[in-house]
């Protein structure tokens, strides 16, 4: 995969992101990770989205593990990480209840753990995982350019703004906001209503689409519109000589968007890799689209 810019100010990155964001904590082993992470490099991915809470607060710890060990220069990958979004598990008995907290504190003491657990000196991309209305903004923007200033974050991202969101947070930055993750797949279609994607293009950012394939939906509900959009992707597949799900990835990939993978499933990311080789028609791509709506 040739790499592209992740925005006019972001870093290149691979054209589909591996994210941990669906990984259960027992799933979080090094031989699991270990393995994915060759064949996405093998598929030419070679940007990883992390967050100090997925797989129960282990996935960075055991990522940074298998890196370290293995021949992988770290100018070789991207790294995202993220914080923002706390839940409660056994390891943080502080946190009762599942609450967002973008404090200047808890900012850089998230910022500090991720470098400790990937076992690096920065991250490529450090985004906030939601807005805490109790936060105080001013703070926080001053807190991650800081980061910034310092190299210990090299660009900033934000994950399921608003458009208004966005637009806050951007007024106290002064910095670019070089991505924005949202829900984005053929049965989620919200992000072009609420003007997510309008936006998003404004500030000349690609749309990052976590859930591309509406995790798992698409290729197992019984559900009347995947239903409907299945029997579309699977006309197409024939036509394009493809899996039905790489159809459904190119129908993102033909909006300009980077597919966020979050499955373990080998073959499901090989799904995904394949679709950037379709060229997808601008009808077909239409036709997708109303095969979507209710």
């Amino acid at each position: 995969m040739n790499k592209i810019y992740l925005s006019d100010s972001g870093p290149k990155v691979s054209p589909a992101i591996y994210g941990f964001y669906r990984w259960r904590e027992d799933e979080a082993t090094v031989a699991n990770v270990e393995r994915i992470v060759q064949l996405s490099l093998e598929l030419g991915i070679n940007t990883f989205d992390h967050a100090d809470v997925y797989a129960g607060y282990q996935a960075e710890t055991v990522f940074g593990k298998v890196i370290k060990t293995s021949s992988v220069k770290r100018e070789d990958i991207v790294l995202f990480s993220k914080c923002g979004y706390n839940v409660p598990h056994p390891t943080r008995p502080e946190m009762r209840v599942a609450h967002y907290n973008t404090s200047s504190k808890h900012i850089v003491a998230s910022v500090e753990q991720s470098l400790k657990n990937l076992q690096t000196d920065y991250l490529d991309v450090f985004l906030l995982n939601g807005l805490d209305p109790l936060s105080d903004l001013e703070e926080t923007a001053l807190t991650l350019r800081r980061l910034k200033e310092s190299g210990k974050i090299k660009n900033i991202g934000v994950v399921n703004f608003s458009v208004f969101q966005h637009q806050l947070l951007s007024s106290y930055l002064h910095v670019p906001i070089v991505t924005n993750h949202i829900e984005l797949n053929l049965l989620n279609t919200t992000a072009f209503d609420n003007g997510q994607i309008d936006y998003i293009k404004q500030k000349y950012i690609r749309p990052l689409a976590t859930a591309p394939l509406a995790e798992g939906r698409i290729a197992e509900s019984t559900e009347r519109v995947p239903l409907r959009v299945r029997a579309k992707l699977e006309e197409l597949a024939q036509k394009y000589q493809v899996h039905f799900e790489s159809v459904a990835i190119a129908w993102l990939t033909k909006l300009g968007a980077l597919p966020l993978i979050g499955s373990s499933n080998e073959q499901r990311i090989r799904n995904i890799a394949k679709a950037f080789e379709i060229d997808l028609d601008h009808q077909d791509w239409y036709e997708l689209y109303t095969a979507s709506k209710e």
